[in-house]
């Protein structure tokens, strides 16, 4: 067949399609849309073939796997667990893993996506928190964000729970306890997921109901609008050389960004695909079949609800009994744990875009994202919530660190105690400290130049160290800052109160938002101006801070 007539054919179904649809406007419209180049706006995509690997996998699964709690006795090919009494779910579980041809590499593969789904999700949050992406116009998008991440937790702890072994067994005694615990509603809601008394019969089914149909269906069309709004708001970017709020520099949709999209979902299906075979996880045939009267040791969940398992853990034992003996009792030391962490977290993650907006009084939009060292406050709450879930994901494995050290659970215990209110404010001091630090450094690079570690003799004796000015890319980029935007008339005055007045008084509230905004926002470290010049001399006509300066900084020699 000849180029021709294949072009002919390929034109012939264009135009048939673009008489019938009106496509041809629409796709030249859209296949130019630039996209930004910044390798930090790839984060997002592991999570979204992810869940492409995610829906592959568990399609194949879902062939093969039976949600039924009734018991049968086990004749597979794992010798083991021949004769055993189990369920049918665990049963099939294993035929999967061991009589389907390919299942077990299924399996592992589910299993691996799942993780880098929920990875790559709280690595691009953090990626859009920290550059302060989620701020006007693009607020709905990052609740959408939220919401993806509170219920992929859930999708996670449905999945994880439908094989019966006793490690998915364990979480779930604890899952269903929790559900309990809640005042009012708790033993309804348990009712409502076992069918019954603990562990019941019903549980697997509906599990596996929500799993393959309500949560996907849920989380399909919130990515669908995720992705839309991405489209519609265009994409941010890092400040640099021509770029403003009113355009994107980067690549078109056709090529560029499909090429890179389309080799980046074959690397990570590639990472997958690896891991499924060469990296062993979640090995049910090792657990055995659930009991509620059996536990393992070093019992651990996924890392994504570890963070939970470590606050029931690090709880001091609490409850209170209303009306006396006769009346309700609240278990705090369940309650608190397992709902003020995720509260915490998600609720945060909800309120900070508008709380931001009310303390700097910004209601601009922004296509250009901040550097996290120019929002010193921001990148350290950031950093201290990172902190504080580490903490508990840390004390979820405290039975494991006290089997593999000298130190007694009780002791790790105390320990994370004190680190959990502890550990996130010297994170958020240390993390402070290092913005305004880097800050200094790029101010001392615009004015100082750059460091050569060539060293220069002077006719006088005097040794200096060359420096050059910093390439224009990374110039454009230092100066892109902006000051962290402050209330009108919140900045100290001459009498030093910097609060404004309403109706001739102050009222606590507007007092407590131009304290927060004047300790939130403003300029921390001039780029120009005077500064300390570090005992290098002053000004006398040879160069800044007295140090020379030669040679043009460009792209092709770059600075540290």
């Amino acid at each position: 067949m000849s180029k021709g007539s294949t072009s002919g054919r390929l034109a012939s179904v264009s135009g048939f399609a673009d008489d019938r649809l009106g496509t041809a406007g629409f796709l030249k419209r859209n296949m130019r849309k630039i996209f930004p180049d910044h390798w930090t706006f790839l984060l997002g995509e592991i999570a979204l073939y992810s869940f492409v690997i995610l829906l592959l996998t568990g399609t194949f699964l879902t062939f093969f796997f039976k949600p039924v709690m009734e018991e049968v006795v086990y004749n597979g090919s794992y010798s083991p667990l021949k004769g055993i009494a189990m369920s049918e779910a665990y049963a099939s579980t294993l035929d999967i893993s061991f009589d389907v041809r390919g299942g077990l590499l299924m399996r592992q593969m589910h299993h691996w996506a799942a993780l880098l789904f929920i990875g790559g999700m709280m690595i691009h949050m953090l990626r859009i928190f920290f550059n302060g992406a989620y701020r006007k116009p693009r607020e709905l998008n990052w609740l959408i964000g939220v919401a993806l991440l509170a219920l992929s937790l859930f999708e996670g702890l449905t999945g994880y729970s439908l094989a019966d072994d006793l490690l998915s067994g364990a979480g779930l005694r604890i899952t269903a306890g929790v559900a309990q615990s809640l005042p009012l509603v708790g033993t309804w809601l348990t009712f409502l997921l076992t069918g019954g008394e603990y562990p019941g019969d019903e549980i697997i089914p509906r599990f596996y109901s929500i799993h393959i149909l309500l949560l996907p269906g849920i989380l399909l069309a919130l990515i669908t609008a995720h992705l839309i709004l991405t489209w519609v708001l265009k994409h941010t970017q890092m400040p640099g050389k021509g770029r403003t709020n009113d355009n994107v520099v980067g690549g078109p949709t056709y090529p560029s960004f499909m090429a890179k999209s389309g080799a980046y979902f074959m690397f990570t299906f590639g990472v997958i695909a690896l891991l499924g075979t060469f990296a062993q996880i979640n090995p049910v045939w090792l657990y055995g079949p659930y009991t509620p009267s059996d536990i393992s040791a070093g019992s651990q969940p996924d890392f994504y609800l570890a963070f939970l398992d470590g606050s029931l853990r690090l709880m001091p034992s609490w409850e209170i009994n209303l009306f006396g003996t006769e009346g309700g009792t609240l278990p705090m030391s369940v309650i608190i744990p397992a709902l003020l962490p995720l509260g915490i977290i998600l609720v945060g993650l909800v309120l900070y875009p508008f709380a931001e907006q009310w303390v700097t009084g910004d209601r601009r939009e922004h296509n250009i994202v901040d550097r996290p060292r120019n929002n010193p406050h921001r990148t350290a709450i950031g950093m201290s919530a990172v902190t504080f879930y580490g903490v508990l994901w840390l004390m979820a494995a405290t039975d494991v660190i006290a089997a593999n050290s000298r130190l007694s659970i009780n002791e790790i215990i105390y320990t994370g105690r004190v680190l959990v209110f502890l550990g996130p404010a010297v994170a958020y001091y240390v993390t402070y400290r290092i913005c305004l630090g880097l800050q200094r450094r790029d101010a001392e690079a615009l004015g100082h130049g750059v460091e050569t570690g060539v060293i220069k003799r002077r006719p006088t004796g005097e040794y200096i160290e060359v420096h050059v000015p910093p390439m224009e890319s990374i110039e454009a980029q230092v100066r892109g800052k902006e000051p962290v935007p402050i209330l009108p008339g919140t900045a100290e005055d001459g009498d030093g109160e910097g609060v404004p007045a309403h109706n001739g008084k102050h009222h606590p509230l507007r007092r407590l938002r131009a304290m927060m905004s004047r300790a939130y926002g403003g300029e921390k470290v001039p780029l120009d101006g005077d500064r300390d010049h570090d005992g290098h001399g002053e000004h006398d006509g040879r160069d800044r801070a007295g140090r020379a300066a030669v040679g043009p900084g460009t792209d092709e020699n770059r600075s540290p």
